[in-house]
């Protein structure tokens, strides 16, 4: 165990995505103490793209990490101040090196660690179980890793810790182990630190970003990143700097925490951490406090992404505008297939989106859409030009008032995610600290039995009349608030109220059944209903709703970012 003593350990994050506000990591370490700076660079999408660069002969890392790195690094080294980050992407060591070289131009002493063993690229598709077959040729295979080997490299006396697939929570998960010295059966302890992890981990999501009440929010423009302060049981209280923008509420946390989950049990390679345990207090201004979060034994697999190249595709956006439209997207189609057969492509797919209501008086289909065409094939030349310039050709001899988006072009390739799972024993992650090389292999927790059992439900809900009266026809989101976002090929969409009384008309309104009928565009997918009591929320999993995942599908909102706000734009009964 190592780290200062007494006292919370303050955790700040510096990046949600690859792109994020490259001031960011200066801002957290001028802006307050901190004990430990992390962010996180690596999606699903993220691993598809850096695999392009390193076939493009570019570094496999994130590159806007060293930039950051560049403004901080001294100023945390005189403080005290642990670097740890996922920015090493597919070239965790390459990234590592570039610290140190970064280290000797600033005239600085830094020891930087590294932490591999994520990558199966030279076991794809032996040891790892996806459900069907692997396809040929995946170009990256990454195992998530936990938070011990962060802990390893942070006892060994690391500045900067370096990794590649780790999950996103085992950047608070490694630090909590490394200070506080938890050992894998402290269940509950490492359980309430991945939900911190989880809650800072996407940067200003927790401070009031993409939030669904913006409008409580003050000086969103100036949003501050959040900071978890991380307790000893594994307790943790959610702030940021004093003087920046956004808020952090229990409606904010909240929110992040429905982001991008399935089930209640939250499964990882450290935990699995029972998200219907957690409780929230609003314990000050932007101050929101953490607790009761109870924990099982981890699975005996870890999660595996595997990216392969899909094919190609390419994609016209055309704009209709007035009077029929849904009559002016037919004849679009109609041109564009007699030109080049819509057969002849391995999968089409069409999107008509209103984007205006009608203004003429009496006529409601008087507007403006998009018509966004997106044909996918693994020969490049067909769904290239051949398919674009077809689009083009209409141009004078289709719809009034036809214009595009896009003009004509060549096929991109794009890429399918699939995720699988290997046996933890099989992988072996590897700290390298100067010349030195520890293995950290699993360690599955010793004499542990989950004592949990499924949350009763508070009083208040039990007593509730829920559906009672209903009232007139208003916006769902005038009550509730929503977070969407993707699961591989899969969309989760959690919804909250602020009360007890609306959470007991929102479990009996808001069935799988009733979502569907709202939302048209989940179709006939299975829809997965998961009920958090102890949070106010529901959250769904709408099954194969982004197809092959982010990188492959063809929708104009790729990520469901916006369900959520679609759902709460759509008018229900809502009681009196």
């Amino acid at each position: 165990m190592s780290g200062s003593p007494g006292g919370p350990l303050r955790v700040a994050n510096c990046s949600g995505f690859y792109g994020d506000r490259l001031s960011a990591a200066r801002e957290m370490v001028e802006g307050g103490p901190i004990d430990v700076l992390t962010g996180d660079w690596l999606a699903e999408l993220t691993m598809m793209i850096l695999a392009g660069n390193r076939l493009k002969g570019r570094p496999g890392y994130a590159r806007t990490f060293l930039t950051q790195m560049e403004q901080v690094l001294g100023t945390c080294l005189d403080r005290g101040v642990k670097v740890v980050a996922n920015a090493g992407g597919l070239d965790p060591a390459g990234c590592a090196r570039a610290v140190e070289d970064l280290a000797d131009r600033l005239g600085l002493r830094a020891s930087v660690a590294c932490v591999t063993g994520d990558d199966l690229m030279p076991f794809a598709g032996r040891h790892m179980d996806t459900g069907e077959p692997l396809p040929a040729g995946p170009l990256t295979a990454n195992a998530y890793l936990g938070g011990r080997p962060i802990a390893v490299a942070l006892e060994h006396g690391a500045d900067v810790v370096v990794t590649g697939r780790v999950t996103d929570a085992a950047l608070v998960t490694g630090p909590g182990m490394w200070r506080f010295g938890w050992r894998p059966e402290d269940l509950d302890a490492l359980a309430g630190s991945v939900v911190a992890g989880h809650v800072i981990e996407c940067g200003c999501q927790a401070t009031g970003g993409n939030y669904a009440f913006f409008r409580d929010v003050p000086d969103l423009a100036h949003c501050g990143f959040p900071i978890a302060e991380l307790h000893a049981d594994g307790s943790s209280v959610i702030t940021k700097h004093p003087g920046t923008g956004g808020l952090v509420s229990v409606g904010t946390v909240t929110a992040q925490l429905l982001y991008e989950i399935g089930s209640p049990r939250y499964l990882g390679p450290d935990v699995v951490a029972r998200f219907d345990t957690i409780r929230l207090e609003q314990e000050g201004p932007d101050r929101v406090r953490i607790s009761g979060v109870r924990g099982e034994p981890p699975p005996a697999t870890l999660k595996v992404a595997v990216n392969h190249l899909g094919g190609h595709r390419n994609t016209m956006t055309l704009v209709l505008t007035g009077l029929d439209i849904e009559a002016k997207a037919r004849l679009a189609e109609e041109a564009i297939w007699a030109r080049v057969p819509k057969e002849s492509f391995e999968q089409v797919h069409v999107e008509l989106t209103p984007l205006t209501a009608g203004t003429a008086p009496g006529d409601a289909a008087a507007g403006t859409a998009l018509l966004r065409i997106t044909v996918m094939d693994p020969d490049p030349r067909k769904a290239g030009r051949a398919f674009s310039s077809a689009v083009v050709e209409t141009g004078l001899a289709g719809y009034p008032g036809f214009h595009a988006l896009t003009p004509p072009g060549d096929a991109s390739p794009y890429g399918v995610y699939r995720p699988s799972l290997v046996d933890a024993a099989d992988v072996l992650p590897v700290v390298t600290l100067g010349d030195l090389r520890i293995e950290v292999p699993h360690t599955p927790p010793a004499g542990t039995a989950s004592g949990i059992t499924e949350p009763a439900v508070p009083p208040a809900l039990a007593a509730a009349e829920p559906g009672a009266q209903p009232g007139a026809l208003r916006p769902l989101g005038e009550i509730a608030g929503a977070r969407s976002g993707d699961k591989g090929g899969d969309a989760n969409l959690g919804v909250w109220v602020g009360t007890d009384e609306r959470y007991a008309w929102l479990a009996a309104f808001l069935t799988a059944d009733r979502l569907r009928a709202l939302l048209p565009e989940t179709g006939d997918l299975p829809i997965e209903r998961y009920d958090l009591p102890g949070l106010r929320a529901l959250n769904f999993v709408v099954r194969g709703l982004l197809g092959l995942g982010v990188a492959a599908s063809p929708l104009l909102d790729a990520q469901a970012k916006a369900l959520g706000e679609r759902l709460r734009a759509v008018p229900v009964p809502l009681p009196d």
